[in-house]
């Protein structure tokens, strides 16, 4: 027994060092003085965060990404949400058909579905670069919320629900005030989920920008292409900054036990 939790205490330091390593590096290359990127860094200084702002292309998609990335999961979680209690709360005809429908986006690699809505959205049907974007993230996202929403209300007792129409409630109150409030966790886990995978996509995207209108992910690899100073690597500092502080917020105001009922 000791031997077998030592090397499960050998296997998960191996795991943390393989995770926390490129991060600790990225980091450091960050905040050196030199104009290149290099590890372990050459003094320190925060000019390359502040390059950040001065880089205009940096401040205009990070912008676009997040209207994307927002309207996209408020669009996705109109859509997740009522396909999420359909396909938990009735057995109908052609329902796995439909679940497969709805988990086909992950299934199918990024590359050969953002081209595939390259060629109907944008090409076909001439669709706006931006409507166009903003539909291929409602879909690529669209099967995290159903998966996490329908694990949420697989712990939900319908009886419930069934109960208060009985009584005379409409079944669409019903839904709001009982069914929907009982997975509110669910729903917040999905929605974070969702809209990190919407700002962090590359293989869709890709595929769907256009002149005037990319996404931030995209403008890095960009300017990678061509510029080898610690900016990107700030940048990207600043990104896990943010997405550790918005995790903070719902830690502090939810709690994570919150997340497990």
């Amino acid at each position: 027994m000791k031997t077998k939790n030592k090397i499960l205490t050998i296997f998960t330091v191996f795991v943390y060092i393989f995770l926390l390593t490129p991060l600790i590096i990225i980091t450091g290359a960050a905040f050196g003085q030199d104009s290149f990127l290099r590890f372990p860094p050459k003094g320190f200084t925060v000019k390359w965060v502040e390059n950040i702002f001065q880089v205009e292309m940096f401040v205009r998609t990070f912008k676009i990404s997040l209207q994307v990335a927002v309207i996209g999961t408020c669009l996705a979680m109109l859509i997740g949400i009522p396909a999420a209690y359909a396909l938990s709360r009735y057995n109908f005809k052609g329902k796995k058909i439909f679940q497969g429908i709805f988990i086909s986006p992950v299934l199918v690699p990024g590359i050969v579905f953002g081209f595939t809505l390259l060629n109907f959205l944008i090409i076909k049907q001439e669709f706006p670069i931006f409507s166009s974007l903003l539909i291929g993230h409602t879909i690529i996202i669209l099967p995290y919320i159903i998966r996490v929403i329908s694990s949420s209300l697989e712990n939900f007792d319908y009886s419930i629900e069934e109960a208060a129409i009985s009584l005379g409630s409409h079944p669409l109150k019903t839904f709001f005030t009982i069914v929907l409030p009982n997975v509110t966790s669910g729903v917040i886990a999905a929605f974070i989920l969702a809209f990190i995978n919407s700002f962090n996509n590359v293989p869709i995207s890709i595929f769907l920008i256009g002149p005037g209108i990319s996404t931030l992910p995209i403008q890095m690899m960009s300017y990678v292409e061509y510029y080898f100073d610690p900016t990107v690597a700030a940048l990207s500092v600043v990104l896990m900054i943010m997405t550790a502080v918005l995790m903070l917020i719902v830690e502090k105001t939810l709690g994570l036990s919150f997340f497990t009922k």
